[in-house]
């Protein structure tokens, strides 16, 4: 993306996530790249830390891009759009914005538009993100790389129909809160079973990071993992009846499923 400038319009975390990972990626130097927001104390803070350019004034930070992402909460959506509009012809415009569909913004913007909607995840404030992508009705497959290759800079990217971010929000959008749950859950059982706290926390936390590597592998399934470190009458067996009982597996699929719904519901309520 050598020489392609940049808009990032909100200075939240996730935007200065976004635009360290594209600089640490050598996408594109920190001098193309312009953040706003409207609060100066952000605008400082990213400046002097990325280097990159920065302004109070969105027309003058759009005026400047040949991308620009929305990295502003959903309720300041319409808003923002409403002040872009009919300065966009040939910008491609990648919105991170939860519940708000294609067919919201391409009704603001107009018909025309080149919009991708994306569903990253916490994770990628460290650069270990999962986003999803779906690209609106007038993206060609440029757009597409491009965008990959943003949200590839804090992690990891699917491509995905639009009709399917839904599910997505359910399951990595939220995820890492269920993931929080079960390394406090197992920290807390082995704290209750005399480990000092701090080293099952770590124990807990770093045994489900391995786990999640060797799944990123993709040699082998997760049954597979899970019968290579299992023995009949050993340890881990017991371990897995006594998740079996507790309808592990049922449960997580009704917070995946509820997540999903609720993001339905949500995008449902901002299209009107």
């Amino acid at each position: 993306m050598p020489g392609e400038k940049i808009c990032i319009i909100g200075a939240g975390n996730m935007g200065e996530a976004l635009a360290g990972g594209i600089i640490t990626g050598g996408l594109t130097r920190a001098e193309d790249i312009t953040v706003h927001d409207i609060r100066k104390e952000r605008l400082d803070h990213l400046g002097n830390t990325l280097q990159v350019g920065v302004s109070e004034d969105l027309g003058v930070a759009v005026g400047r891009s040949d991308i620009v992402i929305l990295a502003v909460k959903p309720q300041d959506m319409k808003g923002v759009l409403k002040k872009m509009s009919g300065g966009l012809a040939n910008r491609l415009i990648i919105s991170i914005a939860a519940g708000i569909t294609l067919g919201y913004i391409e009704g603001i913007l107009g018909k025309k538009s080149r919009v991708i909607r994306v569903m990253p995840n916490t994770p990628a404030l460290i650069g270990e993100g999962a986003s999803a992508l779906a690209g609106g009705r007038n993206v060609i497959e440029r757009d597409i790389s491009i965008a990959r290759r943003i949200f590839d800079s804090v992690g990891i990217t699917v491509v995905v129909e639009e009709k399917l971010i839904d599910a997505v929000t359910g399951l990595s959008g939220s995820g890492p809160a269920y993931g929080f749950i079960i390394i406090e859950a197992l920290a807390q059982a082995a704290i209750d079973q005399g480990l000092a706290g701090e080293d099952a926390l770590n124990l807990a936390a770093q045994t489900m990071l391995g786990a999640a590597k060797l799944c990123l592998k993709g040699d082998r399934t997760p049954t597979e993992l899970t019968e290579m470190v299992t023995s009949p009458g050993g340890t881990t067996i017991e371990g897995i009846k006594a998740l079996k009982a507790g309808k592990i597996e049922e449960t997580l699929a009704a917070a995946v499923e509820a997540a999903t719904q609720r993001s339905r519901d949500l995008g449902k309520n901002k299209d009107r």
